[in-house]
C-alpha cells in the first residue's frame, strides 16, 4: 500500500516540466480537419475508409456498453475471462470518436461519453494470469486515445473527466509503471517486446491525457533506454543492408509473425503520439523503426530476408518463424504515412503490406470488429487509411 501511495503522489502530480499538447496523441486537430475535408469531398480512398468506420457496429450511436468492475486477462482458476468486453467497448469509444470529429453530429460523442463514464465509473482493477499487463498496456493506450479525441466535447463534464484520470491512473498505469520496473520478477529479457511496449504505449498515453509529464518521460525514457526487450535496440537488434534497403531483425522474429507484425502494430502508434508532442522516436538511431518495419514486411509478403539465430534466458532460435506468416494487421497506414509521406523516405515493403492489408480488408483498413471477434482484431485500433493517410 505504501508503495502504491508513494506511486500515486509522485504521477499524479508530475514534474511541470513542459506542457502537453491536445489534441495529441494519435491525431491532432489538423488530422481531424485532413480527414473531414477527404470525406466532404468523397476523395478515395479515404471515402473507403469512412464508409468502413460506419459500416462497423461498433461506431453506432445506439452502442451500449458493458462495464465491468473486475476485468480478467488469463484464466487464473477461479474468474473466467472477460476482457472482451473492455476491448469492445474501448474500440466503440475510439470508432464513435471519430465519427463525432469527422460528421460533427453529437450523438456520436454522446454514446463515446457514455462509454467513458460507465467504465470510470464501474471498472476498479484488472486482473487474471500475468497476462494482466497485455490488457493493461494495449486497452490502456487504446482508451486513453479514444478519451483524447473526446476531451474536447461540452458534453464531457470536467468531473466526469477527472474520474476517468483516476480510473486511468490507478487502474492501467499502475500496471504499466510495475510491469515496466520489475517483469513479475522474471529474467529481464523473460518477456517478448510486445509486452513492454503495449506498456510503454500505455504509460505515454495516459501521461499526455492526465497533463503528467512523469509517466510521459518514463515511457520516451525507456524506448531510448530501458533494459526490458521493449527498448527499440532489444525490440529491432541485428540491421542488414540488401539492396540498398536497411532491414531490421526484430525480437519477435523467430517466434511467430502474428507477435512479429504487432510489435509494429505497437511502435508505430507509440512513435506517432510521441511525434504529436514533440518527440521524433521515428527518426531515433537513423529510422530503425522503418528497418523494422521494412524487415518484417518484406518477410511477410513472402520474401525472403537475412536472419541470425537469436538467444535468451528462454529460448534459442536459429531460423525465422513462418507461423503466421502474411498476418493481416491494420497497422501499416500509419507507419508508411510518416516515412513515406511525411519524410520522403523508401518504405517500399511497409507500403506494399500496407496495399496487401487493404486489398483484404475491402479497399481500406478497419478497426476492431473487422478483423474477427477475438482479442488479436483489437490489438490495434486501425482505420489508418481514413485517419493516417496522406497522398
Amino acid at each position: 500500500m505504501l508503495y502504491k501511495s508513494i506511486i500515486t503522489l509522485s504521477f499524479l502530480l508530475g514534474n511541470g516540466a513542459f506542457a502537453l499538447v491536445h489534441p495529441g496523441m494519435l491525431h491532432t486537430d489538423a488530422d481531424f480537419m485532413r480527414m473531414k475535408a477527404k470525406v466532404d469531398a468523397d476523395a478515395a480512398p479515404w471515402i473507403t475508409g469512412w464508409n468502413t468506420l460506419t459500416a462497423n457496429s461498433h461506431s453506432s450511436n445506439t452502442y451500449a456498453p458493458s462495464p465491468q468492475a473486475i476485468v480478467y486477462r488469463g484464466y487464473d482458476g477461479t474468474h473466467p475471462e472477460n476482457y472482451s468486453k473492455l476491448y469492445n467497448d474501448v474500440h466503440a469509444a475510439y470508432a464513435l470518436g471519430l465519427r463525432w470529429k469527422i460528421s460533427g453530429d453529437d450523438s456520436f460523442a454522446d454514446a463515446a461519453v457514455k462509454i467513458l463514464n460507465g467504465w470510470s465509473s464501474t471498472l476498479t482493477a484488472i486482473r487474471g494470469t500475468s497476462d494482466a499487463a497485455l490488457a493493461a498496456g494495449i486497452y490502456g493506450y487504446q482508451f486513453a486515445n479514444a478519451a483524447e479525441i473526446i476531451r474536447s466535447y461540452s458534453g464531457w463534464a470536467a468531473a466526469d473527466q477527472t474520474r476517468f484520470k483516476t480510473m486511468l491512473h490507478d487502474v492501467f498505469f499502475s500496471i504499466n509503471h510495475d510491469f515496466l520496473v520489475r517483469h513479475n520478477d522474471a529474467e529481464l529479457d523473460h518477456y517478448w517486446a510486445n509486452w513492454d511496449l503495449c506498456n510503454m504505449a500505455s504509460m505515454l498515453a495516459i501521461g499526455i491525457f492526465n497533463d503528467n509529464t512523469t509517466m510521459y518521460e518514463e515511457a520516451i525514457t525507456y524506448f531510448k533506454s530501458g533494459l526490458g526487450n521493449g527498448r527499440i535496440d532489444l525490440t529491432v537488434w541485428k540491421l542488414y543492408t540488401v539492396d540498398g534497403v536497411v532491414l531490421g531483425q526484430c525480437q519477435e522474429s523467430g517466434r511467430d509473425q502474428g507477435h512479429a507484425t504487432l510489435d509494429f502494430a505497437l511502435l508505430g502508434p507509440l512513435a506517432q503520439m510521441a511525434y504529436n508532442q514533440g518527440d521524433d522516436l521515428f527518426g531515433y538511431e537513423s529510422n530503425k523503426i522503418l528497418a523494422g518495419s521494412e524487415y518484417t514486411a518484406k518477410y511477410n509478403l513472402g520474401e525472403d530476408v537475412p536472419y541470425t539465430s537469436y538467444t535468451n534466458s528462454d529460448v534459442t532460435q536459429s531460423v525465422i518463424s513462418n507461423a503466421s506468416r502474411g498476418t493481416i494487421r491494420p497497422a501499416w497506414e500509419l507507419i508508411y504515412a510518416h516515412y513515406h509521406d511525411l519524410k520522403g523516405l523508401d518504405s517500399k515493403y511497409t507500403g506494399q503490406m500496407r496495399d496487401l492489408v487493404n486489398s483484404e480488408s475491402g479497399g481500406a483498413e478497419g478497426g476492431g470488429g473487422n478483423y474477427g471477434p477475438n482479442s488479436g482484431g483489437y490489438d490495434q485500433l486501425g482505420y489508418g487509411t481514413l485517419a493516417f493517410r496522406l497522398e
